[in-house]
């Protein structure tokens, strides 16, 4: 299309989308994990180049950008009375077999919540901070499509450190969110990652694996200058049986956030709250694991983050997955999931990539 064209039919587009909402199909593709999304509604406030000054500068084009943000059909754009909920995917498992038969299906089902999710080019196997990209650029650009409500964010693994990241370089969208679940996180990265990292396992070295080591200069970035605290309201779910990041216990778990802001926190290691130290709930785990729904729901639902004394954790402790979830077969599809992706991916490295200008 050339480039008059474009600027002559695409707020057009969005003008009708905008007026309705039912009757036009913003998506290209009906495929959960596509990459290549064709959302036509514009947001109230331009987020490309940038929303705000003190934003970093976005890497790749805003088409990407915005082609990888997921809107299911029902999606209210801030019309009704739910709010937006952004769903983040963890490294090697794309955000649709993440959550499609989840976590965004129960949210979806609820009366608050009006779940999206964003599916980062190359299973968020890539640089890390350019994964982040996607989802500072989702955070403006659902809040700004959605009558400027606020956004709720879903993470799971990496998708924790890409929130965090964005937070940190792209400030604006700290603003633009209300409440962080962060399933599984390791803002320290994982002491586990160099074993994948050797000249005899290259092949399942990408830069995103390589750069969550714990001792990795991305980690040492983030946590750097009050990365190691929370930006907005964020409530932890891990596991000290964690099979991928390690350690996970006490205020060493990678997961553990400090709030020197005040924002609020809660670190939820599920044996603890359990009062089961022999609960056995593994990384996948987080993705359907009842008590950590539950901290969902109560997050979102509440001012601060989700707490658990507000919770019948003696209930939730007891299910096996939260509601109308087979926890074998979720964990099979993300385990498969992931072990295909790390094996297809053409990006493997045993150098970490370096920290981007704007970072340093």
């Amino acid at each position: 299309m050339a480039p008059i064209t474009s600027l002559l039919v695409f707020p057009l587009l969005s003008i009708l989308a905008a007026a309705s909402p039912a009757g036009i199909n913003r998506r290209a593709v009906d495929d959960i994990n596509s990459t290549n999304n064709l959302n036509l509604v514009n947001p109230s406030t331009p987020v490309f180049p940038r929303k705000a000054a003190g934003d970093a500068p976005f890497s790749v084009t805003e088409k990407s950008l915005r082609g990888a943000i997921y809107i299911p059909p029902g999606f209210e754009y801030g019309a009704g009375s739910k709010s937006p909920v952004i769903m983040i995917p963890g490294t090697a498992v794309p955000a649709g077999t993440t959550y499609a038969d989840g976590f965004g299906r129960l949210l979806g089902e609820t009366d608050y919540a009006d779940p999206v999710w964003v599916n980062i080019p190359g299973n968020s196997l890539n640089d890390v901070q350019v994964n982040s990209e996607y989802v500072a650029y989702a955070i403006n650009y659902i809040s700004g499509v959605s009558r400027g409500k606020k956004v709720g964010l879903v993470s799971w693994s990496q998708g924790g450190i890409n929130a965090q990241w964005a937070f940190k370089f792209w400030p604006s969208t700290i603003d633009a969110v209300t409440d962080h679940i962060a399933l599984a996180p390791d803002y320290k990265g994982t002491t586990l990652a160099p074993l994948i990292c050797t000249p005899l396992t290259m092949s399942l070295c990408t830069p995103a694996i390589k750069q969550q080591e714990s001792r990795s200069n991305l980690i040492a970035t983030l946590r750097r200058n009050g990365g190691d605290s929370a930006f907005v309201p964020t409530t932890t779910f891990f596991s000290s049986s964690d099979e991928i990041v390690q350690p996970q216990d006490g205020v060493d778990a990678s997961a553990y956030l400090l709030d020197a802001r005040n924002v609020g926190v809660t670190n939820n290691k599920v044996q603890e709250v359990c009062d089961n130290p022999f609960a056995i709930v593994l990384h996948e785990g987080a993705l359907f694991n009842a008590l950590a729904w539950g901290l969902i729901q109560d997050a979102l639902t509440h001012d601060g983050p989700g707490r658990p004394d507000r919770l019948d954790t003696t209930l939730l402790c007891d299910e096996n997955a939260a509601p109308g979830m087979d926890p074998l077969a979720a964990a099979a599809a993300i385990v498969a999931s992931a072990v295909g992706n790390i094996l297809a991916s053409p990006a493997t490295t045993l150098r970490e990539a370096p920290i981007a200008p704007y970072a340093s």
